[in-house]
């Protein structure tokens, strides 16, 4: 009664309501399922011609696939198309051997036209011949396309998981230097997921092809020697017609099965011999193959020399000489008139008619450059973005970076080629002074000892001119094999731009102006309109603000909170003027964020501390020289500087922050003393700690 109920209430219309997407994706399984049903249940001769033709068509679909696709990630699907086809394949023979065994007597048409085809027009009816053919095939198969493939998907398998550490950590490297946001670091690492589980699968499907060959080899055997037998005792007929009708059945239904297959393991070597990048395997090969004329002229010659020889096909020799010599002939000129164009270019820049000479004025005294960035003539391609130069973009990367980490916008970048720098030479300059320099070859990659390596690999010793770690210029095909052995290895921009975003770090207080400042005031003003105008010029005038906000960022507090900062100078303002002071209120009012950038989201602040003794000592030095820090007397500031270097090593190896805790006088002067010396080192007063974070002392220098 239910089920009448229910067809009662059903309407025609109700089937707009059905998503017709619920029913993609259903096509393999319905496939694989056929495939079993096939190996089940006897099929009619007309239904395996279609079946054959179908499976013919998908091998060829498969290959074409396989050489169109520009990487073998885009076309991640295959070894489950390998498992399916081969599958299907196999199934076919199943019911391709039931059908001949059962009705082969009847004729050679029994098992249906596309093995009869096979059987009698491809291997012209003789099944010695066809024997031959068919063990050829699977001599090729197995032993030539199969074999090379799965050697070749092993060992990419093996180095591209090898690999994947150094590949992360090079992602990594240019996710910290603020060359690739989160989502393309995100979508990298997918890709070297995804490389990996290619590879890894491709190693396995390998086997599915191996193992068809060997399948092919048996049932053939199978099949001819049971199709003898039975077309002998229960069929009666004579060994002779048993074993011509039996053996060209079976070779016509054994080649119809090794000519997709053959494309299918085409298809995988084609697919696992591509290189992961984006280039159509067509034009790869004509550009590597076709591009020197010198090349086909050789070529020329030699099959010119061989069709002059007696007895040799004159005509097919000489007529690929004439081809091999035209390619030669049409390949150098198209190369030389493509070296014309550039010379005719280059000659028309250099003579183009020079303007009458202006009077000079104003506008020919040129500011220096708040940044600029030189380069020798042979790392131009870098710049260059019709040369495929990536520099550009990496810097706009770490200007991005910087500048949302820092609170302000960080000004551009002035790039332009110096003669007079070595060719291989780049310059870093803020406000017109050098702040670093070094060699870079665009054409290689550097790389990087991060601290530990299992190997030696070959390549130009150098450093790395960001953090001066031991590195190596090595050639562009060592890159996996360095990675393998935990090296980092980045390219030519990437050094340039890691340079760049650490210089411009450590100097971001020269880079804020008045104009920066007044920018970052107006947006403030935006949102908080009267919190600006009670600062300025109420409180003070601009130029203090700009050297309490340089200060700021000379002790690597960044300015991104600017809304505690005015609010704290308005708040003190009145009460003094002084910029070291005013420094000082502001760090205690950003002290969460200070300490969060030092310790994360921990509870426990791990801090290095001064004994009693050397603190009062270190008072009554600061006050005899005015709180500037020089009347420390020379050898205790050569033993402090020692304890506190070896008290900073101690917390880097633990991989703990180093932080010295002291009191409010002295943490400006000691801030300032251990700036160049300990880079690592962070001075915090106990004013700056948060009263939610427990304090624990790791060390006391001077006791």
């Amino acid at each position: 009664m239910d089920l009448l109920n229910s067809l009662q209430h059903f309407r025609p219309q109700n089937l707009k309501n059905i998503n017709y997407r619920n029913v993609k994706g259903i096509g393999t399984p319905l496939l694989v399922l056929f495939a079993l049903a096939m190996v089940v249940l006897p099929l009619p001769p007309f239904l395996l011609d279609m079946l054959f033709s179908f499976n013919i068509a998908l091998s060829m679909v498969v290959l074409l696939v396989a050489v169109y696709t520009k990487r073998p990630l885009d076309f991640a699907s295959f070894p489950t198309v390998l498992l399916v086809a081969t599958l299907l394949r196999l199934a076919l023979n199943v019911a391709s051997t039931r059908v001949v065994l059962l009705h082969g007597h009847n004729g050679a048409g029994a098992a249906g036209h596309v093995i009869e085809a096979f059987g009698s027009v491809v291997i012209g009816g003789s099944y010695a011949v066809g024997l031959v053919v068919f063990l050829i095939l699977i001599i090729i198969n197995f032993v030539v396309v199969t074999k090379g493939a799965g050697r070749i998907s092993e060992v990419s398998a093996r180095f591209t998981l090898d690999a994947m550490p150094g590949k992360q950590m090079a992602i990594d490297a240019d996710l910290n230097a603020g060359l690739i946001n989160q989502e393309q670091a995100k979508a990298r690492r997918l890709d070297v997921t995804s490389e990996a589980d290619f590879y890894g699968s491709m190693d396995g499907a390998s086997k599915f092809v191996k193992g068809d060959a060997i399948a092919g080899i048996l049932i053939l055997m199978i099949n001819i020697l049971g199709g003898f037998i039975i077309g002998v005792v229960q069929h009666q007929l004579s060994f002779g017609e048993a074993a011509q009708v039996y053996t060209l059945l079976t070779i016509g239904d054994g080649l119809v099965a090794q000519v997709p297959s053959l494309l299918l393991s085409i298809a995988a070597a084609i697919i696992v011999t591509r290189q992961n990048t984006e280039q159509d395997m067509g034009e790869a090969v004509q550009a590597q193959l076709l591009q020197n004329p010198r090349v086909l002229a050789i070529a020329a010659a030699i099959l010119m020399i061989m069709g002059i020889v007696p007895g040799m096909p004159h005509m097919a020799f000489l007529t690929f000489a004439l081809l091999c010599g035209g390619g030669a002939f049409w390949r150098h000129r198209v190369n030389r008139k493509q070296a014309d164009d550039a010379a005719k270019l280059s000659h028309n820049a250099e003579n183009m008619p020079s303007a009458e000479p202006k009077e000079l004025g104003w506008d020919d005294v040129q500011p220096v450059d708040v940044i600029g960035l030189e380069v020798g003539y042979r790392l131009i391609p870098l710049v260059d973005k019709s040369q495929g130069g990536e520099l550009l973009a990496r810097i706009k990367g770490v200007r991005k970076k910087l500048s949302q980490e820092l609170g302000f916008l960080i000004p551009a970048v002035h790039i332009r080629d110096n003669l007079d720098l070595g060719p291989n030479q780049y310059r870093i300059s803020l406000m017109g002074i050098t702040f670093g320099e070094s060699d870079v070859f665009h054409d290689r990659e550097m790389a990087i000892n991060p601290g530990q390596v299992f190997g030696d690999i070959e390549g130009t010793p150098t450093h790395d001119p960001a953090f001066g770690l031991d590195a190596k210029w090595i050639g562009s095909d060592l890159r996996e094999h360095a990675q393998t052995l935990g090296y980092t290895v980045v390219d030519s921009a990437t050094v340039v731009a890691t340079h760049l975003s650490q210089l411009l770090m450590n100097h971001a207080a020269q880079l804020l102006g008045h104009e920066e400042v007044q920018n970052l005031l107006d947006m403030l003003a935006k949102t908080y309109p009267k919190l600006v105008e009670g600062l300025i010029p109420d409180t003070m005038g601009l130029s203090i603000v700009v050297k309490v906000l340089q200060n700021l960022l000379q002790e690597g507090v960044p300015v991104r909170d600017i809304r505690s900062i005015v609010q704290t100078l308005v708040e003190y303002g009145s009460k003094s003027q002084d910029p070291d002071v005013l420094t000082a209120a502001c760090r205690i009012s950003l002290k969460r964020m200070i300490v969060q950038e030092l310790i994360g989201a921990d509870t426990e602040l791990p801090v290095i501390t001064l004994s009693p003794e050397l603190e009062q000592i270190l008072h009554q030095s600061m006050q005899a020289a005015g709180n500037e820090g020089a009347g420390i007397e020379p050898g205790l500031a050569e033993k402090l500087q020692s304890s506190l270097s070896e008290a900073a090593q101690n917390q880097e190896l633990v991989g703990q922050p180093a932080i010295l805790l002291t009191s409010g006088i002295l943490r400006s002067s000691l801030s300032r003393f251990v700036k160049n010396a300990i880079p690592g080192l962070r001075v915090l007063s106990y004013q700056e700690v948060p009263e939610e974070k427990q304090i624990r002392i790791v060390s006391s220098v001077g006791q």
